[in-house]
């Protein structure tokens, strides 16, 4: 491997067919796969479940359109941590890389990569051993692909993004054409079935659920650094990737209830096997199986492109170790970020704790998207309009900060004490800044480092 440097620009490379391709690989994983069984079941009505993906699809619509126009602002590596910085100050944007850093983007990483194993074990049967083998190989692959070049790794994404949705089409074209479904399942369309959550109550473990699976939108702005005409690549690729997004689920939601009778669904295991069973036959279980390791490996390699450029900016900041804003030089990505996610994720995979330290982020994550988006009314007040203006300002972010104070009191509900230790862990990232990078030179800030890099 060649050495790496700090002195150069990321290259911007990227069109808005590989940004579009980059939000529906990194939405678009294991979720769709596993949580509208969970979802069916709980509400226990079609109607419901479809009103539960519009709402959520048009949150993260809404939200798309706000962080097109805060990537339109700061066209730069960095993603949330650029906009809270730039709005909020250097400590909130570094308790936002510290949430990133330390557990929510390797723990993440490490779950998909476990999630692809257990998919691959399901069709060779592997030991405890060679699961984690399997996960942690994944990991070290992609890595090397996303550090052996952006087009590279934008060109794979895109084919595995279409094979995913193709694949998706395909199971509901076939679900119709071999009439292997009923349509009496979607009666009664609206009242629930016996056994179902009541209602308002079924609302929170169903809304949770549709997060998870449209969970990711807000990374692609960590890209705004290397897109072409980012002003308007970013805005485009966001709200066309979401729209997609919304559909697919939709459309797979009503094939899984065609498939599947809400009264049989039990775990989101068995509603996939079940559909694919019904549609393949005993052979439908690894089909399926196969489906999901695509989707999953074009989510991880999205991820392993995405999530480092925070700990990039954090390093050209000063507020991170300096050699984390290397670039290499022959294929002028982050190398070292990029191993450093690596290297944590495998970590986790190697200790089985990651899923239970991921649970207690997912209350600070939404806190901290909210607060991304909210940005937007102080970046106005003090800098004006972009080159890009969100639609509808303000009602657009009002729209996202109202479902997201929604989503915030469900999930506090659900599960307090992960909540609680979400914004703990967060919290303790305060001392270290006061006590480590506060005094750091702004001799290390990005435009000092690359005087090329347009002024934010």
């Amino acid at each position: 491997m060649h050495p790496v440097q700090c002195d150069r620009a990321l290259s911007r490379q990227l069109g808005v067919g590989a940004v579009t391709a980059f939000v529906i690989g990194q939405v678009i994983a294991v979720g769709i796969f596993l949580t509208p069984a969970s979802m069916a079941r709980s509400l226990g009505s079609p109607a419901w479940l479809l009103l539960v993906w519009l709402v959520m699809g048009g949150m993260a619509l809404s939200g798309a359109l706000c962080y097109g126009e805060l990537a339109a602002r700061f066209p730069e590596a960095g993603g949330g941590y650029v906009y809270l910085r730039e709005a909020y100050g250097p400590r909130v944007a570094f308790l936002y890389g510290w949430k990133c850093l330390l557990v929510m983007d390797p723990g993440i990483t490490a779950a998909l990569a476990t999630g692809l194993a257990s998919y691959v074990g399901y069709v060779v049967p592997l030991s405890t051993g060679a699961h984690k083998a399997v996960a942690i190989a994944a990991i070290i692959a992609l890595a090397m692909v996303s550090v052996a070049g952006v087009r590279v790794g934008a060109r794979l994404i895109e084919w595995l993004t279409a094979l995913k949705i193709a694949a998706l089409l395909f199971i509901a074209v076939m679900a119709v054409a071999l009439r292997a479904g009923d349509w009496s399942n979607f009666a009664p369309f609206v009242a629930q079935r016996a056994g179902s959550d009541p209602l308002p109550g079924a609302f929170a473990p169903a809304f949770v659920g549709a997060f998870f699976a449209f969970g990711g939108w807000w990374e692609t702005g960590k890209l705004a650094g290397e897109a072409r005409d980012p002003a308007r690549t970013l805005p485009r690729a966001l709200a066309i990737g979401v729209s997609a997004v919304t559909l697919i689920y939709i459309l797979s939601s009503a094939v899984f209830v065609y498939l599947v009778p809400l009264e049989h669904v039990t775990s989101g295991e068995t509603f996939a096997a079940q559909a694919g069973e019904a549609l393949f036959g005993r052979a439908g279980g690894v089909v399926f199986a196969i489906i999901v390791i695509v989707a999953v490996l074009g989510s991880l390699l999205t991820l392993l492109m995405a999530l480092p450029r925070v700990y990039f900016a954090m390093a050209r900041d000063g507020v991170f170790v300096r050699q984390a804003a290397a670039v290499h030089p022959r294929f002028g990505t982050p190398a070292r970020a990029t191993a450093i996610q690596a290297v944590l994720a495998s970590v986790l995979v190697a200790s089985g704790t990651f899923e239970q330290i991921v649970s207690y982020f997912v209350f600070i994550t939404v806190l901290f998207v909210g607060l991304t988006v909210a940005s937007l009314f102080v970046l106005r007040r003090h800098g004006g309009v972009p080159a890009y203006a969100t639609p509808a300002f303000p009602l657009t972010p009002l729209i996202f900060l109202t479902l997201t104070a929604a989503l915030l009191i469900l999930l506090a509900g659900h599960g307090p004490l992960q909540a609680a230790l979400g914004v703990a862990i967060v919290t303790l990232g305060a001392p270290v800044y006061s006590l480590t990078f506060r005094t750091q030179p702004k001799k290390a800030r990005l435009n000092d480092l690359d005087p090329d890099h347009p002024a934010v």
